[in-house]
């Protein structure tokens, strides 16, 4: 266990067990929600390959534009 989990679960460790259930509940959530996400990303990993593959093109080409984040 890192140092910042184990001081995370030592103030958590203060707090109410009520408090304590809410956050067990949020990080088992958390925890459980990227397991979705992974099998997304690994079942579409081809197809993002392709998409990369097709932005480095478009680069390459002179096809793009750099982004402006100020004007969104």
């Amino acid at each position: 266990m890192t140092e910042l989990l184990k001081k995370a679960f030592d103030a958590a460790a203060k707090l109410t067990p009520q408090e304590q259930d809410a956050i067990a509940t949020l990080l088992l959530d958390e925890l459980e929600s990227d397991g979705p996400w992974e099998s997304a990303f690994q079942e579409s990993s081809d197809q993002l390959a392709a998409l990369a593959d097709d932005a480095l093109t478009e680069l390459r080409e002179g096809r793009t534009e750099p982004l402006d984040p100020s004007t969104m």
